[in-house]
């Protein structure tokens, strides 16, 4: 199973790595639409996040956008609603680095609403002329938080995230 998992990581990456894509998909006027999956935990509990979002290039690299996550598999549930900036470096390479900053509505069943503070870094690559994969690493902090509700005030994980030109 592990080397089955190596070959379809392995062949991923070179599709990746092979992909052409538009040269103006970070140019400024361009609107794109992205669907973003992670995993993270809240209240001991593993949860699956599952994000829709849209954005618009205000200049060449620079991304004003708005995600919601919904917090699924775990109890209580959770959802977020993230305004956010990026900025892609679009370099010639087909690797291109983001960096972001956002703030986020958390909204928990049952419980008190939290505002979160946070950033987001990582490297997008072309899997189509008008699509890319993203991969990344996200930290956000809650605000007025207290630890004897919460076991911690931050959260780091994982992102990947697929960036499509609309």
């Amino acid at each position: 199973m592990k080397s089955l998992r190596n070959k379809i990581a392995a062949a991923l990456l070179l599709a990746l790595l092979s992909a052409q894509s538009s040269a103006d998909a970070f140019d400024k006027g361009t609107v794109t639409g992205t669907i973003a999956l992670g995993s993270g935990q809240f209240f001991n509990e593993d949860y699956f996040i599952v994000g829709v979002g849209a954005g618009y290039y205000v200049t060449d690299g620079i991304e004003l956008g708005i995600e919601v996550d919904a917090w699924t598999g775990g109890d209580p549930s959770i959802y977020e609603i993230i305004p956010k900036i990026s900025y892609v470096y679009d370099s010639l390479s087909k690797v291109k680095p983001y960096i972001g900053a956002f703030y986020n509505r958390t909204f928990i069943e049952d419980r008190d609403d939290y505002d979160a503070i946070g950033y987001r870094a990582g490297i997008y690559t072309p899997v189509g002329e008008r699509t890319y994969i993203g991969v990344g690493i996200v930290y956000s902090e809650l605000q007025s938080c207290t630890e004897t509700i919460f076991n911690d005030c931050s959260d780091t994980r994982s992102e990947l995230s697929i960036i499509f030109k609309l």
